[in-house]
Parts: structure tokens; sequence; C-alpha cells
């Protein structure tokens, strides 16, 4: 009796000392730092490849990273033939893959434009959506393309058009990652965010409900004045980056082209799983300065994180800024990934259950010393600093 009660004890000591473990570290105040960095591509100016531009970056569904970047084949612009370029990590981003191109847009007389990543863990999936001819440079009509990967990015298939599914209406994904809803409204819906022309632009997003086989669109948050041309302060929301709270709704972070209202954020709210982005869910996020550019947005764990270059007239000083209460309000302490030109970034994080993974996220953003299209650098951050 006397050992057995002993044991009685033991384990009721033990399982406090757990209990006070488990609410110490959900309590831990979150104080990221940078552990490591790595260029992945640099700007060659010669050869195949003059510029990588676009980075994407996701976990796959095996537990592994996958960078995905625009090769731009003669200059730096937008418009222009490309390659689409990808490097794989299967260890955390310590060590990756030589580049290799998964795309070639020469039969494309105006060239592609990346794009959106997103993964059906229901069907260990990865797809890749991007559009051809968005600039009409050359060309009257634009095509919304896709590829898929069934082994982890090893290799993909050839390209779908999508536009006989979805019409001409021009549309540019991302640039960045969709998303798999996890929770009702439209649990297991693909959702992929994107824009349309700068004449007709707004944001909307394309759907599916049966795994990538068909695509709808829902409806658009329209600028204004739509099919009109734009001036300075017009309202014309642009190149999104979604992620799906914790009660099912559905937050856009949108870059506000021509700065409406302030030089940050534009915000806006699907409570219906992608179908719609009302005005009443919209709102700027004065916190949230920026020199209209495409942007990082995360939620892991019930916590927003977002990356820009934090400034309100110029590419440079990417920072890294998190949120406790679902982008209500913004902690005043942030982390500067780079102080110099920074672009375009996007931010991943790992999905497998493993402890360690709970404590790290990802950012791939575009890095240089006189401007921001020389590198494209990969970040790995330790959420909380000591831990």
């Amino acid at each position: 009796m006397e050992t057995g009660c002993r044991t009685a004890v033991l384990s009721v000591i033990l399982s406090i000392v757990v209990f006070v473990r488990v609410c110490r570290n959900s309590l831990a105040e979150i104080d990221p730092v940078v552990v490591e960095e790595l260029l992945l591509w640099e700007k060659e100016g010669m050869g195949e490849v003059n510029t990588y531009r676009i980075p994407l970056l996701t976990s796959t569904p095996n537990g592994n990273l996958l960078a995905i970047v625009e090769a731009r084949k003669m200059n730096s612009d937008d418009a222009g033939s490309k390659f689409i370029a990808q490097r794989r990590s299967t260890d955390r981003g310590a060590t990756w893959s030589p580049s290799s191109f998964i795309i070639d847009d020469v039969t494309s007389p105006d060239g592609l434009n990346l794009g959106s990543v997103v993964v059906d863990h229901e069907k260990n999936v990865i797809f890749l959506i991007y559009t051809l001819c968005f600039h009409f440079n050359k060309c009257s009509t634009s095509s919304v393309m896709m590829i898929e990967s069934k082994n982890d990015g090893l290799s993909w298939s050839e390209p779908r058009n999508l536009s006989l599914q979805l019409g001409v209406e021009a549309f540019a994904p991302g640039p960045g990652f969709g998303i798999q809803k996890r929770y009702d409204p439209g649990k297991g819906r693909l959702v992929v965010c994107g824009h349309g022309t700068i004449e007709d632009d707004g944001v909307f997003c394309i759907l599916s409900d049966d795994h990538g086989i068909t695509w709808y669109k829902g409806e658009p948050l329209r600028s204004i004045p739509y099919h009109h041309k734009k001036k300075t302060l017009d309202f014309i929301p642009d190149e999104p980056q979604l992620v799906e709270m914790l009660d099912g709704s559905i937050i856009v972070n949108a870059r506000n082209q021509y700065k409406y209202h302030c030089k940050c954020r534009v915000i806006v709210r699907s409570l219906d799983g992608g179908l719609t982005l009302p005005i009443e869910e919209l709102y700027f996020d004065e916190t949230l300065i920026d020199p209209s550019v495409a942007a990082g947005l995360l939620q892991k764990e019930g916590v927003l994180y977002f990356t820009n270059p934090s400034n309100t007239n110029s590419r440079e000083n990417l920072t890294l800024r998190w949120s406790l209460n679902n982008g209500e309000s913004w902690k005043n302490k942030t982390v500067q990934i780079w102080p110099g030109p920074s672009c375009y970034s996007c931010i991943t994080s790992m999905d497998t259950g493993f402890i360690q993974d709970k404590k790290y996220i990802y950012v791939i953003y575009e890095k240089g010393q006189k401007n921001c299209d020389e590198t494209i650098s990969f970040v790995k951050i330790r959420l909380y600093a000591g831990h």
C-alpha cells in the first residue's frame, strides 16, 4: 500500500510538472530571431537567365521545402520570356538542390507571370498556378495555367489551361500561396486569390471543391473607378496573400496599388470560404505601412505573421511583424530581416506535428545592395528566442 501511495503521489507530481511546462510554453512570449540565411539565386545578367524574381515558398506534403521563382531570360521586366525555376530542401532549409527549370514559356508571345502554389493535403498534391500573356504586349488573350506534382515537387505534369473553366477575364494569381480550407465553411476547398489588370483591377479568388479538377471564380472586390483609367489615390487592391483563421474565415491582405486612404495595406475578410470579399469586411491597416508591393502573410498556431519592406515610399527595410489577436493590432516589437533594398516576400512553416516545427517559420524574399532584384534569399526564423 505504501509503495502504491508513493507511486500515485509521484504520478500526480509528474502530471503537475507536465501541465506547468505546457502552460508555460503556451504562454511563452514570442521573440523571433533570424538563425540562418542563405542566398538561393543571384542575378546573372547573361546566359539563360538575366534576373530572378517573384519568390514563392511552401512546405510539401512530405515535410520538405520548395522554393519557386520566375527566371527572367532577357531582362528584369515583368513582361517578357521566362522560365519557372525551383529548388528543393529536404533538411528544413539547411541545404538545397541545384536550381532546375520546370516550365519554359518559349511558345508564349508575351511570357508568363507567377503565380501561386497551393497544397492539397488530402490528396498529397502540389498545384502551381501562373498566367500567360497577362501584360497583353504581344497577345490579346490571357490564360490561367496550372501544373501539378504528385511526388513532392520532384516532377510536374504538363500545363493545363484553366481559362476553359474560368473564362478570359485576366487573372494574376498571388504572388504567394493558396490554401486548402481546414474548417467550415468550405472545408477541403482550394482557394487561390489574385488580381486583374490595372484598368479592370480588383481582387478575387478562384476556387475548387474537387481537388483541383474544376475551378470557378468567386465574387470580386472591384477597383474604383472600375473599367476606367486610374490615377494616384484611386482604389486599386492588388497582389493579395490570403490565410485561413481558426474560425474558418479567410483574411486577404492586399497591396494598395495607388495608396488610397493611406500608404498601407488593404485588408478584407471572407466569411464564406472565399466566395465573396464583401466591402463590409474591408479596412485599411495603417500599422502595416507599405510602398505598394507583394507581401508575406502566415497564420501559425493562432499567431499572424507579416513581412514586407516596411517603408511608405521605398522598397527597403524588410520587416517581420506579428499579431496575437488576428491582426486587430500588431506587437510593437519587430524584427528587421534586411535594412537595404527588399521587395516581394513569402512566408511558410512546416506542418508535420513535430514540436520542433512549431518553433520556426521560413521567409523567402528579394534582396539587394543597390536594387532588390539582385538576389533571392532564404531565412529561417526561430519564434522563441532561447528555446
